[in-house]
């Protein structure tokens, strides 16, 4: 009987010349995990920061995963409140969460402790929040610009503002208008 020769595969070198283990880099393909950490720790600034215009910010930060759960937080709020709105009026809808998480006690201080505030935004149900089409692009924008607002890469007409409301309702509020933006009117 002859022998037969196998043909080579390459395997990949998974350790060093010093024998020690290295982790391959994920691939573009996989999604990078999930943490529960708080904001101002959970996203580390990008290599390269975004530049340009609002709407190429949003194109070099779009993606489908947040990347944390607060992150995920501000971008179910960016998109269930103003999915249709312009990039101007997204950014502003989620300066107004961010500037809530800030604002020293008055709100809850983190992205998913504002949305979950009782009777604040009509899309939260109960504890959970509703889920997301993640492949759709409106949802990529607003996981883009919940990296924006978080990162503090872009500045917001609506400055301070903690309030606002679609323009077809009016609560009557005694509030200071700052900002009709889209369809939405913002108030400090």
């Amino acid at each position: 009987m002859a022998s037969a020769t196998l043909p080579k595969v390459a395997v990949p070198e998974l350790l060093d010349p010093q024998g020690e283990p290295q982790l391959s880099e994920p691939q573009d393909n996989e999604a990078p995990a999930v943490t529960d950490q708080a904001p101002e720790v959970a996203q580390s600034a990008p290599a390269t920061k975004p530049t340009g215009e609002l709407s190429e910010m949003v194109a070099q930060l779009r993606d489908s995963v947040a990347g944390s759960r607060e992150l995920e937080c501000l971008a179910t709020g960016i998109y269930f409140e103003s999915k249709g709105e312009p990039l101007a009026g997204q950014l502003a809808v989620g300066k107004v969460i961010a500037n809530r998480a800030n604002s020293g006690g008055r709100f809850p201080s983190t992205y998913c402790g504002v949305l979950f505030q009782r009777s604040q935004f009509s899309f939260v149900r109960g504890h959970s929040l509703p889920s997301v089409p993640r492949a759709n692009k409106q949802w990529q924008t607003a996981v883009a610009m919940a990296k924006i607002v978080d990162q503090g890469l872009k500045d917001s007409a609506v400055g301070n503002a903690l309030f606002f409301h679609a323009r077809y309702v009016s609560p009557g509020w005694r509030l200071k208008r700052v900002a009709s933006i889209g369809n939405h009117i913002f108030y400090r």
